[in-house]
C-alpha cells in the first residue's frame, strides 16, 4: 500500500490530518495518517524573540506550508487539524489563554487557523502540548491498553498529564497535571508561579543543569552532562542527581496518592538518562510510599515526535466525534 493509499479514503476524503508541536524554542509538524504514521514531517524555529505576534504567524504560515503540501502530494485537503501549545490552553474555545515562554495572551487560535487555511468548515483541535503528549503516550506509546496512567514530562519545566481509559482529563479550567507547582521544599526559593519550593526549581532538567553548573562550575553545564558525570562516578554529580531524585519521588509520591495510576511514564529530557535516573527514581518512590500501590514506572517510548502523534489524535478525536 503507497502512501497516497494510506491517505486517500476509497471516496477520495481525506485520511489524513495536519499535527503541529509548538514549542518554546522549535515547531514540529507532520501530515499524520488514519493510523498514526507520521507521512511527512518538517521542523522550524519558533522565533519567540520577535515576538508573540511573530510567533503567531509562524504557526499560522507553517499550518498553511503543510496543509498546501498534503494537497500536493495526496490531490485533497486534509480531514482535520489538530495543534499542540504550551501555557494554559482552553480546548473547548480553541484559544491559547497565557504562555509564559511565547507571551501569548488570549490568542483564539483555532479562529485565526481557519481563517488562514481558507478552511471554516475543517475540525481544528487545540490542546495543552504535555497533556497532547501523554495522550500518545497513553493511546499508542509506553501506556498503550491501560487504564489509568500518569505521564510526567521532565524538561524546562516539569508537567504532567492524566491518562484515564485513553482520554487526558484537562481539568475544568485547563489547568490538570501541573505536577511540576507541588511543593516539594516547603520554604525554598520562589517559583516563578509565585509559590516556593516548586518540585520543577529542583527536578527539572533545566533545574538540574543549573544545579550540576554551579557545582563543576561550569557556565552552561546541562543535565545530560550531570548524567555523564553520575555515570563516571563524579561525587559532585551524584549529590546533584540524588537532589533531584528524592525531589521528584516526593512530588510523584503525592501525585500518586491523588490519581493512582497503574502506569507512570518519565519522559522529557531528563528522562534520556534512561537507567540513570530511572533506577533510583523507581527505588526512592518504593521508600516513600506506605498505603499506595507501587505503579509500573517506564520511559516514555515515542521520543520527541509524542506531540505531533498527539496533535494528530486530538484531530482524528474531533472527527470521530462528528460521526
Amino acid at each position: 500500500m503507497t502512501a497516497r493509499d494510506n491517505a486517500t479514503a476509497a471516496n477520495g476524503t481525506a485520511a489524513y490530518v495536519v499535527a503541529l508541536d509548538v514549542g518554546g524554542t522549535g515547531i514540529k509538524a507532520a501530515l499524520v495518517g488514519a493510523d498514526h504514521s507520521l507521512l511527512h514531517q518538517a521542523r522550524r524555529p519558533t522565533g519567540r524573540e520577535a515576538g508573540p505576534d511573530a510567533v503567531v504567524g509562524t504557526v499560522l504560515a507553517f499550518a498553511e506550508e503543510l496543509w498546501e503540501a498534503g494537497v500536493d502530494r495526496y490531490g485533497v485537503p486534509p480531514a482535520a487539524v489538530g495543534v499542540a501549545v504550551p501555557g494554559i490552553v482552553d480546548e473547548a474555545e480553541g484559544t491559547a489563554v497565557y504562555s509564559a515562554n511565547l507571551g501569548w495572551r488570549d490568542v483564539p487560535l483555532r479562529e485565526l487557523l481557519a481563517k488562514r487555511l481558507d478552511a471554516p468548515a475543517t475540525p481544528i483541535a487545540l490542546g495543552h502540548d504535555v497533556r497532547t503528549g501523554g495522550l500518545a503516550e497513553g493511546r499508542i506509546g509506553a501506556g498503550a491498553g491501560v487504564d489509568r496512567f500518569l505521564f510526567v514530562a521532565l524538561g524546562t519545566g516539569i508537567a504532567g498529564a492524566i491518562g484515564i481509559d485513553g482520554r487526558v482529563e484537562p481539568g475544568a479550567h485547563g489547568g490538570a497535571g501541573e505536577i511540576g507547582h507541588v511543593t516539594v521544599r516547603p520554604g525554598g526559593p520562589e517559583c516563578g508561579c509565585g509559590r516556593r519550593g516548586c518540585l520543577e526549581l529542583f527536578a527539572s532538567a533545566a533545574a538540574v543543569g543549573r544545579a550540576w553548573a554551579a557545582a563543576c562550575g561550569r557556565p552552561g553545564a546541562t543535565a545530560a552532562d550531570a548524567a555523564a558525570a553520575v555515570e563516571a562516578g563524579d561525587p559532585r554529580a551524584a549529590a546533584v542527581w540524588r537532589e533531584a531524585v528524592d525531589a521528584l519521588a516526593e512530588g510523584l509520591v503525592t501525585a500518586l496518592t491523588l490519581l493512582d495510576p497503574r502506569v507512570l511514564i518519565v519522559g522529557g529530557g531528563l528522562a534520556e538518562a534512561g537507567g540513570t535516573l530511572l533506577g533510583p527514581l523507581r527505588e526512592a518512590v518504593r521508600a516513600r510510599v506506605t498505603f499506595q500501590q507501587l505503579p509500573t514506572i517506564v520511559p516514555a517510548a515515542l521520543g520527541d515526535a509524542a506531540g505531533c502523534l498527539g496533535a494528530g489524535l486530538l484531530a482524528w478525536d474531533l472527527l470521530s466525534a462528528e460521526v
